[in-house]
């Protein structure tokens, strides 16, 4: 299954974002293998829609589930359209917040 964690930088050990729309990057994880890309989020600039455009990508990308600090109302609705499950309240680093996502399924 692929998570896609929204993050201040480019790695697993990248902090992850208080926010999702206007993060600077997705780290996108594989959560069998712990495999991942990085992705610049092309929202992050937008001058508005950027939460339905970031809930697109992370779709396009066949992620399934979201792990972010927090997500607005808009994004909301956009990743709950896709079936993707958001997980809010999330610190630290990509890796260890994935790792905590799976120790709770």
């Amino acid at each position: 299954m692929k998570i896609a964690v929204s993050a201040t930088g480019g790695s697993l050990n990248a902090q992850v974002s208080s926010v999702f729309a206007r993060c600077a990057y997705f780290v996108i994880v594989d959560s069998e293998t712990m495999k991942f890309e990085i992705m610049q989020n092309p929202a992050e600039g937008m001058m508005g829609g950027a939460g339905p455009e970031a809930a697109r990508q992370i779709n396009d990308r066949g992620c399934r589930v979201v792990i972010t600090g927090q997500v607005g109302p808009n994004a909301q609705r956009a990743l709950e359209s896709f079936g993707i499950e958001v997980v809010t309240g999330a610190t630290g680093t990509v890796k260890e917040a994935v790792e905590n996502y799976l120790k709770q399924k």
